[in-house]
């Protein structure tokens, strides 16, 4: 089956944004430049170390892209999508969450739930994470 992995869009800042999530998330990351593809003829040689594509990855099947290519006209965020991180423990979940909300603003504080603990911030970078740790059997 498919699987959906979201891909992040910034202005300049992919390598920070990548690299802290990298940080926070763990997993290797791969980094490629607009100057290491065949495209860097023809993009203005000030974009030549933006970031084309990047990627995320763990070897439990997390995956996150991002690159700094904007479309015409300015990224706007929005508010209706969150980066949804379930976490395979409460300590995983805690450390998480205490790390990507550095810098960033907690929405709803980590709280237990009937279906397990959950919280949501948005990180420095603007975007929305709800991070969850479902109880034994809770899985939807």
């Amino acid at each position: 089956m498919a699987q959906l992995s979201p891909y992040l869009t910034f202005k300049g800042n992919c390598r920070e944004a990548m690299t802290f999530y990298k940080e926070c998330l763990g997993g290797k990351l791969k980094l490629q430049t607009v100057g290491e593809t065949p495209m860097a003829a023809q993009m203005p040689k000030e974009m030549r170390n933006s970031i084309m594509h990047s990627v995320l990855e763990k070897k439990d099947g997390f995956t996150l892209m991002a690159s700094d290519m904007c479309g015409p006209g300015d990224r706007v965020q929005g508010n209706t999508m969150s980066l949804t991180l379930v976490c395979k423990s409460k300590k995983e979940l805690e450390t998480c969450f205490s790390k990507l909300s550095a810098g960033g603003k907690v929405g709803n504080p980590l709280k237990e739930e009937f279906f397990g603990t959950i919280g949501d911030l948005v990180d420095k970078f603007g975007f929305r994470w709800m991070c969850v740790f479902d109880k034994p059997g809770m899985k939807l």
